[in-house]
């Protein structure tokens, strides 16, 4: 019987800066004052989370990579 090798999977952590940031954003989404870069309101969660990943990693928090479709 072959048992399989285990691997260490290192998994992506998010600085308490970056967490803050997203914290933030996450919210202004919650209460409908979060907007996209033309100007209008945000109402989809998943673009929500792009945008506060990107003003995290903006602000120089550490943040998981893109993941890539």
């Amino acid at each position: 019987m072959a048992t399989k090798a285990s691997q260490s999977h290192s998994t992506a952590r998010t600085s308490s800066k970056g967490k803050r940031k997203i914290h933030k954003v996450m919210k202004e989404h919650k209460s409908g004052t979060l907007k996209s870069g033309s100007g209008k309101k945000v109402k989809s969660r998943k673009q929500a989370v792009a945008i506060a990943l990107s003003e995290a990693r903006k602000s120089g928090a550490k943040v998981p990579k893109k993941k890539y479709s």
